[in-house]
């Protein structure tokens, strides 16, 4: 089981928002406990927790600067 931190929290939290404006068609916990899986464009990719948060972070802002 893996372990909970804020930093994995604030992941799934993005990537649960990105998902619901379908921005990806999926995500979860990684193989390894510092990893997190997004899949995007139909293809699973494994990110270190810190780079989860930056592409995903970067992914709703680029949403929201197409809406604007």
């Amino acid at each position: 089981m893996l372990m909970e931190s804020p930093l994995r929290d604030e992941v799934r939290r993005l990537a649960d928002e990105a998902f619901h404006h379908k921005l990806i068609s999926g995500y979860g916990d990684g193989e390894f406990s510092d990893e997190f899986q997004i899949v995007f464009q139909g293809k699973p990719r494994h990110y270190p927790l810190d780079a989860a948060r930056v592409f995903l972070r970067r992914l709703l802002e680029s949403e929201v600067s197409q809406q604007a």
